[in-house]
Formats: structure tokens, C-alpha cells, sequence
């Protein structure tokens, strides 16, 4: 549920905001006070802010320049005051958008909606994507190290996360004993490659529906194993 802070003297608005705001699913919290609301958008966690301009204590337009200094939270400025000049003003310091007063409380709700899903589309699209193998069913997290098959996470072992990783970004591709070994224990055969067999009848267990049948590891008798496509 998205918080939102109120920040306005005049008490009859507040509440018929916070009421309209609460009826669509909003947290609200109201301060009538510009220092107390300034205060507390510093400190607290809000997902969005609406500021009057006139306030007692501190005014709207220094409230919304402090939030901007520390946060990209969205600002809506509330004001009776029409001039075009604090319009500019207050979006220049970074205020998001501009009502003026009076205003439908539908359309602050409406317009509250809009910057909040603008603002997650944002942050989504500045998130560090997690680098993904996806294959017939098989999900593979390389970021996060976790394994879903069809829909249900199973627990790998380090050594076993690391071949099945490596043969399914492989696909079609055969790889020999040796060569696994090489790539997944970063040493060189030494005869020891019954480990590899070993790890690829643990990783069948875990992702095939018949370990007698394979859908998805192959054992190319005498070479080594393919992952199919």
C-alpha cells in the first residue's frame, strides 16, 4: 500500500483529501504544520508528497526544495494561488506536478495514480536487471544462483548450479568428461572425472521427470553429455 503525506493548514482539505485518497487504497498521514511536515518527510518513508504553498512555519515551495535534495519521491503542489510564476517556481525546485485550488478530489486522486505508476515504471527500469537462462521449462537465476523447474524452485548444490549452468548455456553443444571437468573444477583431468557422471545423474534427479529417459541432458554414449534445445 503506497504511504502519501499531507501537508496542509487548511484542516476541511486535508481530510477530504485523505478521505478520497483512503477510498482508493492509500496509507495517508496529514500534517498541518510546515515544520512538523518537513520533519517528517525527511525522516520517514513516504512514496508520495502533497504540499500546500502557504503553511505556517516553513512554506511549501522550501519544504518540496529539502525532499528533492534528498529523495526522487513524486511532489504534488497544492495551491489557491493561480500566478504562473509559482507554478514555475515550484516545479523548478522539483515539484512533479501543480494543482490549483479548488479541484475536484477525483482528480487529485487520478493525477496521484499517474506518479505513482510513473515513478515505479522509474525505479523498474533503473533496477539492475538479473542475468537470466530460460529453456523449455527450466529457469535458471545466474545473479541470484536459484533454479526453478516448471514453477518450482530446486536446491543445487555450488558444483551443480555451475555445470547445469554451463551446459545450458551451451545448448546443443556436446562437451566430454574432460572438458567439464576442466571448465566446472578449473583443474586439469587427472582421472578423477567419475565426479562429472556423478553431478549429472544428481542434476537429472532434480530437473527430469524420468531420469531414464532425459529430456534435457543427453549422454552421448562414448563422447559426453549435450543439453537439448
Amino acid at each position: 500500500m503506497s504511504r502519501i503525506l499531507i501537508v496542509e493548514d487548511e484542516i476541511d482539505i486535508a481530510d477530504l483529501e485523505k478521505d478520497y485518497l483512503e477510498l482508493s487504497g492509500f496509507d495517508v498521514e496529514i500534517e498541518n504544520d510546515g515544520e512538523k511536515g518537513l520533519e517528517r518527510a525527511l525522516k520517514e518513508e513516504f512514496d508520495l508528497f502533497i504540499l500546500d504553498l502557504m503553511l505556517p512555519g516553513v512554506d511549501g515551495f522550501e519544504i518540496c526544495r529539502q525532499i528533492r535534495e534528498q529523495k526522487n519521491t513524486p511532489i504534488l503542489m497544492v495551491s489557491a494561488k493561480k500566478d504562473d510564476i509559482d507554478k514555475i517556481r515550484g516545479l523548478g525546485l522539483g515539484a512533479d506536478d501543480y494543482v490549483t485550488k479548488p479541484f475536484s478530489p477525483s482528480e487529485l486522486v487520478a493525477r496521484v495514480k499517474a506518479h505513482l505508476a510513473r515513478y515505479e515504471r522509474l525505479i523498474s527500469s533503473n533496477m539492475p536487471q538479473n542475468d537470466m537462462v530460460e529453456i523449455r521449462g527450466i529457469k535458471i537465476d545466474k545473479t541470484a544462483r536459484r533454479v526453478w523447474v516448471n514453477g518450482e524452485e530446486k536446491q543445487f548444490t555450488t558444483k551443480e548450479f555451475d555445470l547445469l549452468t554451463f551446459l545450458a548455456e551451451h545448448p546443443n553443444h556436446v562437451f566430454t568428461k574432460e572438458e567439464l571437468f576442466r571448465e566446472i573444477w578449473d583443474m586439469e583431468s587427472i582421472g578423477d572425472i567419475a565426479t562429472v557422471t556423478v553431478h549429472i545423474k544428481k542434476i537429472r534427479e532434480k530437473i527430469e521427470m524420468n531420469t531414464n529417459k532425459p529430456q534435457y541432458i543427453e549422454t552421448i554414449w562414448g563422447v559426453g553429455y549435450r543439453f537439448k534445445l
